[in-house]
C-alpha cells in the first residue's frame, strides 16, 4: 500500500428531503488499499459509492477518484474507476465473451486492444472456460465473476464494489477474496461494501463504519478494537484444584480485573499488550499455577459493528 490517495470523500452530503442519507462523510482510499465499507441498511453506503460512480451528484461536498473530481470531472473519474453495482443486469440472450466484447467496446477499446482486455479479463476471473456459455445460464458465483471483469475491462486503478460477495457459496466467496487480495497487489484501491464482516475483516487493511449517514469509526481492525475495548480479555484452564489459587493471585495483580471463574475456566481482562500477556503467563508459571490453556480472546467485526452501530434507521 502507497500513500498515493485513489479515492477520497470529502465533507460529502446528500440529502433526500428530510433524510440525510450521507452526512458529512471525509475519508481517503490509498493506491493498493482495500476499505471495508460496513454499516446496516439504509446507512448510505451505496448512495457514497453512486456518487463516487458519477451515477448520482452530491447536495454538498465533494468526492474525487485519483484526483478528479465527481462534479467537474466525471469523464476522467469514469475512465479511473471500475464500479460493480450490487444489482446488475445479464443480457439473456448473449455469451460471457459477446457480453464482455460489448462492454469493451463501451469503454471505447478496439480492434486487438479490445481482444487483449477481454481475454485478460477472462483469464483472471476464471471465465475463459465459459466463453461460450450463455449468461442466463451462469451460477450466482459465475455471474458475480462476469461483473467483476466488466468493471476491469478498461484496467481502472480504482474499484468500488458493492456487495461483491452477496448470496455466494464459501467456495465462491473465498475465490472472491483472493481475486481481491490479488487486484490490491496490483496497486490499485478498492471500496468494497458488504455484510457478511467475517470476509472483510480478513480482505481488508482497514474498515469504516457508517450508520444513518455519518462515519462512526475508521481504521484497522485492531485500531476500533482498542477504543470499542481498550483491554483483552483472557482465557485461562487450570487443571483440577488448581482455579481458586489462580483466580486469588490473578486479583492482586495490576492491570487485571473482572476475574470471573466456571469449573476450570478463568476469564479475566488484561490492560497491555501481547508481550505483556506473554510476561504474565510467565509469571503464572513461575507462581506454581497449573494451568493446562491459556490464550487471549480479540473481539471480532462483528462483535465492534455491534458495539459501534446502534441499528438505527432512517
Amino acid at each position: 500500500m502507497s500513500d498515493q490517495t485513489m479515492i477520497e470523500l470529502r465533507r460529502l452530503h446528500r440529502t433526500f428531503g428530510r433524510t440525510h442519507a450521507v452526512n458529512d462523510i471525509s475519508f481517503e482510499v490509498y493506491a493498493g488499499e482495500v476499505l471495508g465499507y460496513i454499516g446496516p441498511n439504509g446507512a448510505g453506503k451505496t448512495t457514497s459509492m453512486r456518487i463516487l460512480s458519477t451515477l448520482d451528484i452530491p447536495s454538498r461536498g465533494d468526492a474525487y477518484i485519483d484526483g478528479f473530481s465527481v462534479l467537474n470531472d466525471p469523464d476522467r473519474v469514469r475512465c479511473r474507476l471500475g464500479f460493480m453495482p450490487d444489482a446488475y443486469g445479464t443480457y439473456a440472450n448473449v455469451n460471457c465473451h459477446e457480453y464482455l466484447d460489448f462492454f469493451a467496446r463501451s469503454y471505447g477499446l478496439l480492434g486487438p486492444d479490445r481482444d487483449r482486455a477481454i481475454r485478460r479479463v477472462m483469464a483472471f476471473t476464471g471465465l475463459d472456460v465459459l466463453a461460450d456459455k450463455p449468461t442466463r445460464g451462469l451460477s450466482k458465483g459465475m455471474k458475480q465473476r462476469l461483473c467483476l471483469g466488466r468493471a476491469l475491462l478498461h484496467d481502472p486503478p480504482v474499484l468500488v464494489l458493492d456487495e461483491p460477495a452477496a448470496g455466494l457459496d464459501p467456495r465462491a466467496r473465498i475465490e472472491l477474496r483472493e481475486m481481491i487480495r490479488n487486484l490490491a497487489s496490483q496497486g490499485k484501491a478498492l471500496l468494497i461494501s458488504s455484510h457478511i464482516l467475517t470476509e472483510l475483516a480478513e480482505m481488508c487493511d482497514r474498515v469504516a463504519i457508517i450508520e444513518r449517514g455519518c462515519l462512526l469509526a475508521m481504521g484497522t481492525v485492531e485500531e476500533i478494537q482498542r477504543k470499542v475495548r481498550p483491554h483483552r480479555e483472557v482465557v485461562a484452564r487450570t487443571l483440577p484444584g488448581a482455579t481458586e489459587a489462580a483466580c486469588q493471585w490473578l486479583a492482586g495483580q495490576a492491570g487485571i480485573s473482572n476475574v470471573q471463574a466456571v469449573e476450570q475456566v478463568i476469564r479475566f481482562a488484561h490492560q497491555g499488550t501481547e508481550e505483556d500477556e506473554a510476561n504474565l503467563l510467565r509469571e503464572m508459571i513461575l507462581a506454581g499455577l497449573r494451568l493446562s490453556e491459556f490464550a487471549s480472546h480479540a473481539i471480532s467485526l462483528e462483535d465492534v459493528f455491534m458495539h459501534v452501530t446502534r441499528g438505527e434507521v432512517q
